[in-house]
C-alpha cells in the first residue's frame, strides 16, 4: 500500500514539473509583451501597449506576418493537393515496390535534408528566376515537406473503404471525380492535419526564406523576427516576445479552428 501511495505521488510530482516546463515559457509569451521592462524571468509584469506600438511603428512586422500567410498558406494547399493525390494512387494502384517507393522517400527526405542539399537547391532556384519570390519558396518548402505527406496521407487513405468508390464507379463517375466527392469527404481530418503540419513547417522556418529572399519587403515572420536584435547581437526582449505573440496567433487560430471542426481521433492508424 505504502509502495503504490509513493508511485503515485511520484508519478504526480514528474507530471506537474513537466506540465511546469511546458507552461513556464507559454507564460513568459503571454506576459512579456505588456512588461515595460520584461527580463528572461516571468514575473508580474509592469503593463504597458508601448511595445505593441513598436512593433506596429516597424514597417516590416505586419507585412512579414502577411508574406508568412502567403507563403505558408501556398505550401499547405499546394502540400495537401499533391499528397492526397499521390497518396491516393499509392493506396489504390498495386505498383510492384510500392512500399519500399515510399519508405525511401521518407528515409531520403530526412537524411538528406534541406540544410544539406541547399547549394544545389539555390542554384536552380536562381536559374529559374525563382529567387526573392514567394512562388520559389513555396515550391522548396514543399518539396521537402511532400514525402512525409504523401506517407501519411497513404495511411489514411488505405483505412477508407473501396466500396463506395466501386458503386460511383459503377455509375460511371472518372477517378478523379471518385476521388473528389467520395474520397476527399471520407479523409478530410487527415487533410486537416496535413495543411495544419505543413503551414506550422513553413511558419517556423528560417534557412530557405533568408536565403532565398533578397526583398526585406517580401520576408516572412521569421526572418524579421532575426532582425529584432541590437547591433551588438543583444535581443529586445520586448519587441521579441511582442512579435513573438502576434507571429503565432495565426497558427494557434487555425489549429484551434481544425480541433474544433474535426477533434482528435485514431484514423487509419494515424492520430489526426
Amino acid at each position: 500500500m505504502i509502495r503504490h501511495t509513493v508511485g503515485r505521488l511520484a508519478a504526480t510530482v514528474f507530471i506537474a514539473v513537466t506540465l511546469a516546463l511546458f507552461a513556464l515559457p507559454m507564460l513568459w509569451l503571454a506576459s512579456a509583451p505588456f512588461d515595460a521592462s520584461p527580463t528572461i524571468t516571468t514575473s508580474v509584469p509592469e503593463f504597458t501597449l508601448a511595445n505593441f506600438a513598436a512593433i506596429l511603428d516597424n514597417p516590416y512586422a505586419l507585412g512579414s506576418i502577411v508574406n508568412s500567410i502567403i507563403q505558408g498558406g501556398g505550401a499547405a494547399v499546394l502540400v495537401v493537393v499533391l499528397a492526397a493525390l499521390a497518396a491516393y494512387a499509392l493506396s489504390r494502384v498495386r505498383v510492384p515496390g510500392r512500399d519500399v517507393l515510399l519508405y525511401l522517400l521518407l528515409l531520403l527526405s530526412s537524411v538528406v535534408t534541406g540544410t544539406a542539399a541547399m547549394v544545389p537547391i539555390f542554384e536552380l532556384a536562381t536559374r529559374l528566376n525563382l529567387v526573392d519570390t514567394h512562388l520559389g519558396v513555396i515550391l522548396v518548402v514543399s518539396g521537402g515537406l511532400l514525402p512525409a505527406a504523401i506517407f501519411i496521407l497513404k495511411d489514411f487513405m488505405d483505412a477508407t473503404p473501396t466500396s463506395y468508390e466501386e458503386s460511383a464507379r459503377v455509375f460511371g463517375a472518372s477517378p478523379l471525380q471518385i476521388l473528389r466527392h467520395v474520397t476527399i469527404p471520407l479523409v478530410r481530418p487527415g487533410l486537416a492535419t496535413i495543411a495544419v503540419w505543413a503551414l506550422a513547417g513553413v511558419w517556423g522556418g528560417f534557412l530557405f526564406q533568408f536565403i532565398l529572399l533578397r526583398d526585406p519587403e517580401k520576408a516572412p515572420g521569421s526572418v524579421i523576427l532575426y532582425t529584432l536584435y541590437t547591433e551588438g547581437g543583444s535581443p529586445r526582449l520586448a519587441l521579441i516576445s511582442t512579435f513573438s505573440l502576434l507571429y503565432s496567433l495565426p497558427v494557434v487560430a487555425m489549429y484551434l479552428f481544425v480541433s474544433h471542426r474535426y477533434g482528435f481521433r485514431f484514423h487509419g492508424g494515424i492520430k489526426a
